[in-house]
């Protein structure tokens, strides 16, 4: 029986007579239920080739679909682990087993303020053996090129205290001792001019935060994110003469070193026994985890990215149902034929599960190679670190596939109505 769903290639007979099990011998009998199932499935991949192989038009149009819903799915993938990873770059900066912070703070770019005496108050437990406080606020930075100004990050520590660990740092710990010395963040957005440029020429380079004149003397390397287009460090000595209305009795954060034999969630507990409710005491995995849930399920951005992704899996499952429901339909004649010339539902469903399979795989390559360019223009036009990792890749080819067998499931009630006696 030759058909447009069977293709012009070989006829319908060869093709089941390619599928049929051949009979195995008594010394082979452990392995005939394993030898059936595989010629199976062999033989219902070359009908479902056939079928999709037809109708290039259709073809082209489902491995478009599923190219559409790979390259969504990879980009929110994408962005949302850029928003995970800028949220918590500071968070994993912190080189400390415990921090204190104020029960009210939800994330640490708006931090309330807690009083500095709870760590001096730590250092009461023999285990904590250096308690460095740490402020946070945002306050205009003024572009030295232009003039524009442009809300800024700053974060204001003791960077001889050992407790924060950011890229570049290290070098600059001298320069920071000196009044009104900052480090500006290289990887912050160009709207803040381009800092290092202006540093490479002789001379010193002074800029403008709020109202205050500062003496830029280097670049670190932090990051911009969704609360912050850019950062400044500084020694928490200039961070007050910045922000003088913050109490210098306050901070944003309290970080603890421990002695290297303690069991920080035993100090943890500790601290918590004897310290008023106005501080909460968390691990520094507790902190990270803290920051990625509020910027995951608090935030609107966080519920967009996971909307996009759902919504990428939505329009993938209805465009793989529309093509797969059209073949079946226009093809349920010869379906039925095939039933009744004795081949089973189950057989049937191994037709169209391949025909989702292939659609998958065809969609699925060419969808991650345009994600990857898709990535570096991203990347270069949001300042957000966007890297195409095999794991994402791992997981965007595990939801395609889930998504196109979904769709073939839906389509086979369809497939299993055909009823030979109706058919003629």
């Amino acid at each position: 029986m030759n058909g447009p769903a069977l293709g012009t290639a070989r006829p319908l007979g060869a093709t089941l007579r390619r599928a049929t099990v051949l009979p195995l011998s008594d010394s082979a009998l452990p392995y005939r239920d394993g030898w059936v199932w595989l010629s199976q499935w062999v033989g219902a991949s070359r009908l479902a080739w056939r079928q999709l192989r037809c109708e290039p038009t259709r073809l082209f149009a489902a491995v478009t679909g599923v190219m559409f819903a790979t390259v969504l799915l990879v980009m929110q993938l994408g962005f949302r682990s850029a928003l995970f990873d800028t949220a918590t770059a500071l968070p994993r900066a912190l080189h400390a087993e415990l921090v204190l912070i104020n029960p009210m703070t939800m994330a640490l770019f708006r931090a309330e303020p807690l009083p500095r005496v709870r760590g001096f108050e730590a250092l009461a437990v023999p285990e904590v053996t250096k308690a460095v406080p740490i402020y946070l606020a945002q306050v205009f930075w003024r572009n030295p090129i232009n003039g524009r100004h442009r809300a800024i990050q700053l974060i204001g520590f003791d960077a001889e205290g050992g407790v924060v660990r950011i890229a570049g740092l290290v070098p600059l710990v001298p320069l920071l001792r000196r009044v009104d010395a900052v480090a500006f963040d290289a990887l912050g957005r160009p709207e803040y001019g381009d800092i290092a440029a202006l540093l490479s020429r002789p001379g010193a380079l002074d800029a403008q935060i709020g109202s205050h004149e500062v003496h830029v003397v280097g670049t670190v390397r932090l990051g911009a994110n969704f609360g912050a287009d850019g950062n400044v460090v500084m020694s928490s000595t200039t961070f007050h003469r910045i922000v003088p209305n913050m109490r210098r009795s306050d901070a944003s954060v309290i970080a603890l070193k421990l002695r290297p034999d303690a069991d920080p969630t035993r100090v943890q507990a500790e601290l918590r026994r004897f310290l008023p409710p106005d501080v909460d005491v968390l691990t520094h995995r507790q902190l990270v985890q803290r920051e990625r849930e509020y910027w995951a399920s608090t935030t609107p951005i966080g519920i967009i990215f996971a909307f996009g992704c759902f919504l990428g899996l939505v329009v993938g499952i209805v465009i793989v149902y529309q093509i797969l429901f059209t073949d079946i339909t226009n093809h349920l004649r010869e379906y039925a034929t095939l039933k009744a010339m004795g081949f089973t539902n189950q057989y049937f469903d191994q037709v169209v599960i391949c025909e989702a399979m292939m659609l998958a795989g065809l969609g699925l390559m060419p969808g991650i190679l345009l994600s990857a360019v898709l990535y570096r223009y991203a990347a270069a036009g949001t300042y957000l670190t966007l890297n195409l990792t095999g794991q994402r890749c791992a997981l965007v080819m595990v939801l395609i596939l889930a998504m196109c067998i979904s769709a073939a499931l839906l389509t086979l009630h369809k497939l299993r109505r055909a009823d030979p006696a109706e058919m003629f």
